[in-house]
């Protein structure tokens, strides 16, 4: 498994690349021209305009979309036609903007697909990231030879937002993919969370309710896939005590009135409880490849 991040990615596009990329997938001329001026626009930061030549505004609205045009033909085109090409084994990639995971059925695979990303890449001005990119043991079949050699458990991998681990079924004992919340997510979700009920202590409580129950069902619609029930019910607890600590610092009373037995009455109320939102992925495989089969 590489698990590869290009380092300064939105920094470093080449914008002469990027223009070419776009004239090839967009014939309106005016529209091409817009972007060009977009990508030329620059950066106000307080009173002082700096532009650097490269690069798109990371956080704009536009860069997302711009960085998987110029990916596609970079990155995801070149891909398929090594592993057609190269590959002795099964070969898949996985890519969200600028980070993306390459499994490998075969090791020698691996090292040569890096060799020849590094130089891909290098042809359009971009580099992998030293201490992010990492190519590792990774699946059933690594798990297993890990295990009759005696050198313990593969590595884990964050991307997405979880930490990928390989695991086993308690009941059965077969190989399972464990995805869980990343727990640096979750601190730096908590602590923004933090910050906005110390701003809203002095809001109106079914106020707040409702705002924390949009945020609880966010999370849950993004992070509750199978096996993450544990990570759900560890950010739901900490929301229940961030909340019951903000509330008892609004007054001297409060810190006699809320009661753990009527905060609990407040979350029945306004947070929904902690459930999977994403169904098991061969339940997924087969309303997607068995529908209308006789």
């Amino acid at each position: 498994m590489l698990d590869a991040d290009i380092q300064g990615f939105f920094d470093n596009i080449d914008r002469d690349w990027l223009v070419k990329f776009i004239e090839h997938r967009v014939g309106d001329k005016r529209l091409v021209r817009l972007i060009h001026k977009w990508l030329n626009a620059g950066i106000i930061e307080g009173t002082e305009w700096s532009d650097t030549g490269r690069g798109t505004p990371q956080g704009a609205v536009l860069s997302p979309l711009l960085a998987n045009i110029f990916l596609h033909y970079v990155l995801d085109l070149w891909f398929h036609q090594w592993r057609t090409r190269h590959a002795r084994g099964r070969c898949v990639m996985v890519r969200y903007a600028d980070d993306f995971v390459i499994g490998f059925e075969q090791e020698t695979d691996a090292t040569a697909c890096q060799a020849a990303l590094v130089e891909r890449l290098a042809k359009f001005g971009l580099n992998l990231h030293p201490t992010k990119t990492r190519l590792i043991e990774f699946g059933r079949g690594s798990a297993a030879r890990r295990e009759q050699e005696g050198r313990g458990k593969c590595e884990t991998f964050n991307f997405l937002g979880f930490t990928h681990i390989c695991s086993r079924e308690h009941r059965t004992n077969r190989f399972t993919l464990l995805r869980l919340t990343m727990a640096s997510r979750m601190r730096r979700t908590l602590a923004a969370i933090k910050q906005q009920l110390l701003r809203r202590r002095h809001d109106p409580v079914g106020q707040t309710g409702r705002w924390l129950a949009s945020v609880v069902r966010g999370w849950q619609a993004y992070y509750g896939v199978p096996r993450n029930f544990p990570r759900l019910g560890q950010f739901h607890e900490a929301i229940f005590r961030l909340w019951l600590s903000q509330l008892r610092r609004r007054s001297q009373w409060g810190r006699r009135g809320w009661t753990w037995e009527r905060m609990g009455r407040l979350l029945r109320k306004y947070l929904p409880a902690p459930r999977l939102t994403h169904p098991w992925p061969d339940t997924r495989f087969r309303a997607r490849h068995t529908a209308g089969a006789v």
